[in-house]
């Protein structure tokens, strides 16, 4: 008896070490812990602003358009950032992004803690933000691989990475519906000002090998054409893109329309609000955690789509819900979905692509995952505004699993494309039957 108690002891400390064995490696590590603090604050931002616009303006619409000008600026120059990453210091530019983001944030906190912040103030600095976020992202999103020595374990340092955002997700937003609750948004602003110092510190903890520049500033706009003609012409890659493209434009922009389900349509407050976002987080860190524990990604093609549908159907129902308990049942179902989706699709991309696009593909990424919410952010605010909230989520929900379905038709075509690749790489044999 005892004997199989310490065998499963061992299998669960096995399991354990197999989810975080991408924490073994030091500069990874402090990136997960500084960045983990980091974010708790910006999901933080992320619900005050919210609740802050629909509190001054009582409109869906202006939700939206807040939404719109934080993430605009990543479709047009999230490429460019991408072309930076790929030639410039990656750590070096971090630690830059994180100290701007934090500076805007002290804007923000002094803006609405001295009660005088309009809304036209609210779009011009989610919009500076949204400049900062272009450049951080596909910088943060191609630095992964610099921070890992063993090339086996990006996969699981990826789906860790999420895992980090939607932790934060699920305790950020959780905290900030109670603090604006006790004290007003003003406090979220300051603490998540605060918490970028946790992530700068660990940046600057770092032992990184300096970035020799691959190119000099007259190639920018030549290496961003060669980035664009690599995606577009390797279906594969390009199936992926448009695929989290669509899901973005159409699927994502509910988080906008969330302070009008929580207060209007559940009859609750800013607390309704942060419980639904922690929901999502619960799912998303479910939804991580399962990528995680994978082994490879050979397979997780077939997740991509599955992922997608979850996502589409966790939308479809909660647009008909008006429990509160349902309600966030359904928002942790759409967590899974959306977390799945949008850490397999990085995880394959960053997976087939060649070293030396690393950057402009993951700034492709970035642009087709926040450079596409934005438009859906403006057009969900629009629409709610005339057929309601609960429509246009539904019609969002629809629209997903049509696009699953398309990229599922296309599977047997793009795994003989990225067959090649991954045998290229030592990912699978040349005798292997599956990928």
């Amino acid at each position: 008896m005892t004997g199989i108690i310490d065998t499963f002891r061992q299998t669960q400390r096995d399991k354990i070490q197999l989810v975080f064995r991408a924490l073994h490696h030091r500069n990874f590590r402090l990136f997960f812990v500084g960045q983990s603090i980091s974010l708790i604050g910006t999901w933080m931002q992320f619900v005050a602003r919210g609740w802050l616009v629909y509190r001054l303006t009582n409109s869906a619409f202006l939700l939206g358009l807040v939404g719109f000008s934080g993430q605009i600026p990543m479709l047009f120059l999230g490429p460019i950032a991408g072309v930076i990453a790929d030639r410039m210091n990656r750590h070096r530019l971090l630690v830059i992004t994180q100290t701007f983001a934090m500076l805007l944030a002290l804007i923000f906190f002094i803006l609405v803690v001295t009660n005088t912040i309009r809304i036209w103030e609210i779009v011009a600095l989610s919009s500076a933000l949204g400049i900062v976020n272009s450049f951080d992202m596909p910088i943060r999103q191609s630095f992964v691989i610099e921070m890992i020595d063993e090339k086996d374990d990006l996969g699981n340092a990826i789906a860790l990475n999420s895992t980090m955002v939607n932790g934060a997700r699920l305790i950020g937003p959780s905290i900030a519906g109670i603090l604006i609750v006790a004290t007003g948004e003003h406090m979220c602003f300051l603490v998540n000002a605060v918490s970028y110092l946790a992530v700068i510190a660990s940046l600057l903890m770092m032992r990184i090998t300096p970035k020799t520049p691959q190119g000099q500033e007259t190639e920018i706009w030549k290496g961003l054409k060669e980035g664009f003609s690599y995606a577009s012409g390797f279906k594969p890659i390009r199936a992926i893109l448009l695929l989290l493209a669509l899901v973005s434009i159409v699927g994502m922009p509910y988080t906008v329309l969330l302070p009008v389900f929580a207060r209007d349509i559940l009859h609750g407050g800013p607390d309704t609000l942060g419980f639904l976002m922690g929901a999502i987080g619960i799912g998303a860190v479910t939804g991580a955690l399962y990528l995680a524990q994978r082994k490879s990604v050979i397979g997780l093609g077939n997740v991509i789509p599955i992922a997608s549908v979850i996502f589409g159907i966790g939308l479809v129902a909660f647009s008909f819900s008006h429990s509160y308990h349902l309600s966030l049942a359904l928002m942790l179902i759409t967590g899974i979905g959306q977390m799945i989706q949008l850490a397999g699709c990085n995880t394959i991309l960053q997976t087939i692509v060649d070293d030396d696009k690393r950057g402009r593909i993951m700034s492709l990424y970035s642009m087709a995952f926040m450079g596409m919410t934005p438009i859906g952010s403006l057009i969900a605010g629009s629409l709610a505004g005339q057929i309601g909230a609960g429509w246009t989520v539904c019609l969002s929900g629809i629209v997903c699993i049509a696009g699953a379905a398309v990229f599922a038709s296309q599977l047997p075509e793009l795994r003989r494309l990225a067959r090649p690749v991954y045998i290229k790489k030592g990912i699978i044999s040349e005798t292997s039957a599956t990928i």
